[in-house]
């Protein structure tokens, strides 16, 4: 009989058709092991040693396999890697089953379906997101199955879908039917690593979504039968109960948002302002939130997160918030005992989730209970401060504090099978078998001393076989003394041996007390995370409020430490940053100090700046600060500023940096047009658009021509409020032909052919470029820039007219060029202007025409 033929493999592939999308982790004894292909990819994926089945078999079966306490940590290398594993367990004992071993798969791991707290990234969210196509609209809804929260909304477009996807950054994705491969939803997935997956069938029905639902909740929740974003809420659902293996009870209600109630921050935005991770080494340190995240929890850094993906749009929810936020600011002495006192609080929300799931241990329940006696103290200590303890729940949850402080032993152990997990003195029944089971020879002991003193038999012994048990022996000298009590059991040569019924009822509690231990102590854990579960939503609540006041208190702590002021908020058009910082760049810099800048934009009137200068000046940094002390300013935070006043936007472009995608084949010009064709369709009188260098990746006069036409139009049609900073030095006439654009330049000092970055904004544009001393200052050879320079010097004195005309970069510079074949040649003026046909050219044809001339000219 083949290998395959054997009821282990026959169970094995009835499991694996079960999810064969699954890598399956097959538990024997203490290994889970991978078979057939599962064997090859994990041994590849996981650095495992791979071997075989039946070694001698000619159809040997390939192998591999992992501890099951090591487990988790190859789950977590599994699921990094876009791979979902189902976990098929042992459903009843070894010892006590006849033949093979019945084995069910008990949950299945996905990247998005995780609740191992060593599994996930406790900072960030773990969103699994669905997506689904109605009629006129469609429908999109997150679950983050660790922590229980489920959020959902409607858009018209599939470019504010996108928008929301990459707002939302999902690990999974499900896409109802009409959506699957559309090219857009595509790529943004490719650009977060997100794992396309497939939810039931009947998610996706009207029908099927709405018993859903029903099923998850328990009532109804406020989705119209028209809404699509209904199908997308059932089939996160549906699919969590079917990857978790439970039924969510930890997800307690819905949260409806309106996207056009947040500022959209589009993911190139994201990128160039590196506010989750650099744009270059895609780290957290360097990035925006590595700046403000001093939160003293998790939760509070998911909740800070949270704000930065969702900026506010509503300057009195605006204002509300940086009011709480100021409030911590003027509180000191109070502020730094609450980030102490926070420190001593647990991942509440996942704890939660696991309790609520029935997969939380001891020591989950150990921190629940640190975190609970940590939010009474908050309590006490922001008592008399009216303006900081609104932000804490009333309901602190005592009687689950009280529970787990009588029952839960101060420091349990990780497993919950070998006991020490509740607290002696919590029920009567578990101390005596405690007490049994580690005292056991000791009461033995005791018995045998106590029969000697009531037989007055000096030599009786209590002894134990394997046939008898526990049995009492005394010599035939001392029959005489031997009380009716006694049963005789033995007869030995020279010998007797006895028990008592109260011997047997001690032998059969010391024999069995430890599996009775450890059997009724699991049960009352069991009972006792039963109980702590029924507080969930109540549990839920109280993380929400001890997150938020995290994030408050971490965003006064920055503005502390960085200096950072108030902005003031309204509905108006304009933007004026007096004395302007970039975040980030001003706390990393130790050896010199950040120059700071004024910006002011205004719709009805200065609309947009034209920056000059060179490079390495500092004009990308001044964007960026820009954007990023808007955004600060609508999440409710202090900016880095002297004064701020910021009229609301509604999105923030950037167009700042670019960088070949060479997975999709782009090169930097066409990612560059891509990104700003996207700006001029979205952007509206409210935008903040910033961008760099627009045309830099084509020929001179194509360049010039794009950037000039982009700028007129942000300009003229679009009217908001943006800063424009280019090379193109013929942009500055932007500012006398369009209304509303003005003209600055970052300042430099020159000194001996070099120059120093003054890095302070002035009116007016820039009068070159200082190409050169650029590349002088950033290491160029000497000999390269002494060439530069009089090759500049020619180009600037004589404009070549044709291929033979040009100079050699690598020949000579003539000392005197001859002038004879400029004499010679006819004159290219008039011959460009006799080849125009004003009649046929395009707008745009006519301004590169006009170009050209002005170059001949």
């Amino acid at each position: 009989m083949s290998s395959v033929d054997t009821p282990m493999f026959q169970q094995y592939l009835a499991l694996k058709a079960q999810q064969p999308g699954c890598l399956l982790f097959f538990r024997m004894g203490d290994f889970y092991e991978l078979f057939f292909e599962d064997a090859v990819t994990a041994s590849r994926e996981l650095e495992l040693t791979l071997t075989t089945r039946n070694k001698g078999d000619p159809d040997a079966i390939p192998m591999a396999g992992v501890p099951h306490h090591a487990a988790a940590g190859y789950l977590e290398r599994l699921t990094a890697a876009g791979y979902r594993v189902a976990i098929a367990d042992q459903i009843e004992d070894p010892a006590l089953a006849k033949g093979l071993v019945a084995r069910a798969i008990v949950r299945v791991v996905t990247p998005g379906v995780v609740n191992d707290a060593s599994t996930l990234d406790a900072r960030r969210p773990n969103y699994v997101v669905g997506l689904a196509a109605g009629p006129e609209a469609l429908g999109l809804a997150y679950v983050d199955v660790s922590t229980g929260e489920l959020c959902a909304t409607t858009v018209r477009t599939l470019d504010e879908l996108v928008a929301e996807v990459h707002r939302v950054e999902p690990v999974e994705a499900l896409l109802s039917p009409e959506l699957r491969g559309e090219a857009r939803l595509t790529a943004a997935f490719k650009r977060h690593r997100t794992l396309v997956s497939e939810a039931p069938d009947a998610a996706w029905t009207v029908t099927g979504a709405q018993e859903e639902v029903q099923h998850v909740f328990g009532r109804d929740v406020s989705l119209d039968a028209a809404d699509p974003a209904l199908l997308a809420v059932a089939a996160v659902l549906a699919y969590g109960r079917a990857m978790s293996g439970s039924e969510l009870r930890n997800i307690h209600e819905l949260r409806r948002y309106a996207a056009q109630r947040f500022m959209v921050v589009d993911d190139a935005t994201t990128r160039h302002l590196e506010i989750f991770r650099t744009q270059i080494e895609g780290r957290r340190k360097g990035s925006l939130i590595g700046l403000l995240d001093r939160c003293a929890t998790a939760m509070g850094s998911r909740r800070l997160r949270e704000w930065l993906r969702f900026p506010l749009l509503d300057p009195d929810a605006i204002r509300g918030r940086s009011a709480a936020v100021e409030a911590w600011v003027d509180e000191p002495a109070c502020r730094d005992d609450v980030r102490t006192l926070l420190r001593e609080v647990a991942d509440v929300e996942r704890i939660g989730a696991r309790v609520a799931q029935g997969t939380a241990h001891a020591r989950d329940l150990a921190g629940l209970r640190r975190s609970l006696i940590a939010a009474v103290q908050l309590r006490e200590r922001l008592s008399g401060h009216p303006s900081l303890s609104g932000r804490l729940a009333a309901d602190l949850c005592e009687d689950v504090r009280a529970d787990l402080e009588r029952w839960l032993a101060d420091d349990p152990p990780a497993t919950l099978t070998d006991g020490g997990v509740l607290r002696r003195d919590a029920n009567a029944e578990l101390d005596e078998l405690i007490t049994i089971s580690v005292e056991g020879v000791g009461i033995i002991a005791r018995v045998e001393e106590r029969e000697r003193e009531a037989t007055g038999i000096s030599s009786l012994k209590i002894r134990r076989n394997k046939v008898f048990g526990y049995f009492i022996e005394i010599t035939r000298a001392h029959m005489h003394r031997v009380p009716d009590r006694y049963l005789r059991k033995q007869t030995l040569s020279n010998a007797e041996r006895y028990i008592t019924i109260e011997l047997k009822e001690l032998e059969e509690k010391v024999l069995g007390a430890d599996e009775r231990r450890k059997q009724l102590e699991y049960a009352l854990f069991v009972e006792l995370r039963d109980r702590v579960a029924q507080a969930s939503r109540r549990l839920s609540a109280l993380a929400s409020s001890l997150a938020e006041l995290d994030g408050l208190v971490a965003l006064a702590e920055v503005a502390v430490r960085q200096r950072w002021v108030r902005p003031q908020l309204d509905d108006s058009e304009r933007l004026a940053i007096t004395a302007g910082r970039h975040p980030v760049v001003e706390a990393m810099l130790t050896e010199e100090r950040f120059v700071p800048n004024d910006v002011t934009l205004d719709a009805d009137g200065r609309q947009l700046i034209v920056l000059t200068g060179p490079n390495m000046a500092g004009k990308s940094t001044v964007m960026r600060q820009t954007g990023l002390i808007v955004l600060l300013a609508q999440i409710g935070s202090f900016v880095p500023a002297d004064a701020a006043q910021i009229g609301v936007c509604d999105r923030i472009f950037t167009r700042v940096g670019a960088a070949d995608d060479l997975s999709s084949g782009q090169s930097t010009f066409m990612v560059e047009m891509a990104e700003t064709a996207t700006i001029l369709r979205h952007a509206t009188r409210r935008s903040l658009v910033l961008l760099d260098e627009i045309g830099r990746g084509t020929s001179t006069y194509d360049g010039l021509s794009i950037a000039w036409a982009v700028g007129e139009d942000l300009a003229a049609r679009v009217g908001c409020r943006g800063i424009f900073a280019t090379h193109y030095h013929e942009l500055c006439e932007l500012e006398d032909a369009v209304a509303g654009v003005v003209n600055q330049s970052v300042a430099v000092s020159e000194w001996e052919d070099r120059i120093v970055f003054l890095r302070q904004l002035k009116d007016g544009g820039a009068s070159r470029s200082y190409g050169i001393q650029c590349a002088q200052l950033a290491g160029m050879p000497p000999h390269v820039v002494t060439r530069a320079r009089a090759l500049l010097t020619h180009f600037e004195k004589h404009a070549p007219r044709n291929a033979q005309a040009q100079l050699s970069l690598f020949g000579a510079v003539p000392a005197q060029p001859s002038a004879e074949p400029e004499a010679a040649a006819p004159d290219p003026m008039r011959g460009a202007v006799a080849a125009l046909n004003p009649d046929a050219l395009s707008p745009r044809e006519a301004l590169d025409a006009l170009y050209r001339l002005r170059a001949l000219l």
